[in-house]
């Protein structure tokens, strides 16, 4: 007796995958209408183990979904939005058709609308979630507020990105949370930790966009809108923790001593405070305005299963830390107008700097160039005219440099018309045996306290002591040669001789030297003898794990190897360049 024949594709595998156009078609949806629905719900299509059983032998190329998946989707409310949405285009359209004008407008009026707010909520359960996710957002938040009004995406977009960004730029700013800056060809990496989480972004330079023609701007307008609900959110909740105003205000002082020649130029108040706010050079209003909260230090214990080695080393990178959050506390800085002002203002006011600017540049100017506590000028040209005798004229790359270094590095390589030393990545973490390049170890002697000596002088000296030497070394190697021939020459003369004579040459026996024996070595070679001996006594699987492990460290020696050598020639042709120039200066 058998029971119900078993038919195929309709248990296993099979049933649990659904094509793109079915599940379109289940939802009632427009293919335009399905991704969007998709990227702000973060459904995304699968590839089955089994495709040609899933497609029902088929092996034309298909795109799949779960099919819990689309379930899910089935009682979202903003499907029901998005066919309210379709409904009223073609009631629009009927009423321009018409030249109904007051159906038109209260058409408008009442524009169907949705909100994300339920799908932050589940996609990111708690706080901590949303801060993990948050670096694609400031990304793509930044990129957006940079967009020129081109009708690419909606002004109401960039208007919103702008003040996001600048919201975000404030409370890293008052937090001091900053970490690490990094300059590259895409944009400006900036990482901060963020109540324990690091957070990474890019912000792209302020140069003048030529868009694409192969980008799909609608696919990065709905990823927007998902990034701009969820920043909106994560920057309400950081301002809340900080006893921060949100939406922010400027402090009352500071608010009152901001110069602003072309304010009235404006054409709102709203976009003249949006400036003043995106300046970075003043201070946040807070919920409490009272006196300035006096910070208790905290008594600290060991933790459980802590030493006090381990207390006292914690201790100390707290320390360390906060020096680094203090780096350019007393410091003040003034901005030439060429260089990127937004970036340098952000980094200084996040370290305890205060910075400046020329008042017609842009709103949020503190002091002018005239001021004479001004410590450091920051220029990006070969000269600058009037130069004043108690600052330092630098280019901007030492900022950032000495934020990635964590301490303040010397002047001397940053003046105007040097030559820049290399911009150093701070998310390269060199390990053992890794290339470390000489820039790095001077930068890790400057940060253990070592002052090196300037290398330029020695490399002079070096190179004069590097002639003179090896005309000596010439001299002397010619007079061991001619001693050598001579005393040659002798014995062979006394042997000839004493064989003419008929005497047999005379043998001496000297005693012997003990030879001490070198432990180390020996012990060396013992160590090497029975790993030798272990490696043989592995098995197959064992060795071949082994092998593929020393293969990979010897790789690795030989890439920091290659390195080592283009860095030697590189130095070397620089050398002789400038032996080259001497000469031809003499």
């Amino acid at each position: 007796m058998g029971g119900l024949q078993k038919k195929k594709y309709e248990s296993g595998s099979a049933t649990n995958y659904i094509t793109r156009n079915k599940a379109r078609k289940k939802l009632q949806l427009s293919l335009a209408d399905f991704r969007r629905l998709c990227i702000l719900k973060g459904i995304y299509p699968h590839e089955p183990k089994h495709k040609k059983k899933v497609n029902k032998g088929s092996t034309a190329p298909r795109t799949f979904y779960l099919l819990k998946d689309i379930r899910f989707l089935l009682h979202e409310p903003i499907v029901g939005k998005f066919r309210e949405y379709k409904v009223f285009v073609r009631k629009l359209r009927k009423a321009y058709a018409k030249a109904e004008w007051t159906a038109v407008q209260t058409l408008k009026d009442n524009k169907p609308n949705y909100k994300l707010d339920h799908v932050v909520k589940e996609r990111y359960p708690t706080f901590v979630d949303a801060l993990r996710d948050v670096d694609d957002s400031l990304s793509m938040c930044f990129l957006f507020s940079t967009f020129a009004r081109t009708g690419k995406c909606h002004v109401q977009t960039i208007q919103l990105c702008r003040r996001l960004t600048v919201e975000w730029m404030n409370y890293i700013v008052t937090s001091r949370s900053l970490k690490k800056v990094f300059l590259s060809i895409k944009g400006i990496y900036y990482q901060a930790e963020i109540l324990g989480q690091t957070v990474t972004w890019l912000v792209p330079y302020q140069f003048a966009h030529d868009h694409p023609t192969d980008v799909d701007y609608r696919v990065m307008a709905t990823f927007t809108e998902l990034y701009t609900t969820l920043l909106g959110f994560v920057n309400f909740r950081l301002y809340q923790t900080l006893n921060l105003v949100y939406p922010p205000k400027l402090d009352s002082k500071a608010e009152a001593g901001l110069k602003a020649e072309h304010e009235d130029d404006y054409a709102m108040d709203s976009e003249s405070y949006l400036e003043k706010l995106s300046a970075l050079s003043a201070s946040l209003a807070r919920v409490v305005s009272s006196a300035e909260e006096e910070e208790a230090e905290a008594d600290h214990f060991p933790a459980e299963g802590e030493d006090v080695a381990d207390m006292e080393a914690r201790e100390k990178e707290q320390k360390e830390q906060d020096a680094h959050k203090r780096l350019f506390e007393g410091l003040k800085f003034y901005l030439n107008r060429e260089v990127p002002r937004e970036s340098l203002a952000f980094v200084i006011r996040c370290f305890g700097g205060q910075v400046s600017w020329d008042k017609s540049l842009c709103i949020g100017s503190t002091y002018d160039v005239t001021d004479e506590t001004v410590t450091h000028h920051i220029v990006d040209r070969p000269s600058i005219g009037q130069q004043y005798v108690n600052r330092y004229y630098i280019q901007p790359q030492w900022v950032y440099d000495s934020i990635n270094g964590k301490v303040k590095l010397p002047v001397e390589d940053y003046f105007l018309g040097v030559s820049l030393p290399p911009h150093l990545s701070p998310f390269v973490e060199e390990k053992e045996g890794d290339y470390v390049p000489p820039e790095k170890l001077k930068l890790m002697a400057l940060q253990r306290g070592e002052k090196p000596e300037a290398e330029e002088e020695e490399e002079e000296d070096e190179e004069d002591e590097e002639e003179d030497d090896d005309d000596e070394d010439e001299e002397e190697e010619e007079e061991e040669m001619d001693e050598e021939e001579a005393e040659e020459e002798s014995n062979l003369k006394k042997i000839e001789q004493q064989r003419g004579q008929g005497k047999v040459p005379s043998v001496k026996v000297t005693p012997g030297k003990v030879k001490q024996e070198d432990r180390k070595r020996t012990e060396q070679e013992e160590q090497a003898e029975e790993k030798r001996l272990a490696i043989m006594m592995m098995k197959k699987k064992e060795k071949y794990l082994y092998d593929k492990i020393m293969f990979g460290k010897k790789r690795k020696v030989r890439e920091a190897n290659k390195l080592t050598a283009k860095r030697k020639a590189h130095d070397d042709a620089a050398k002789a360049d400038k032996k080259k120039k001497k000469k031809t200066m003499q």
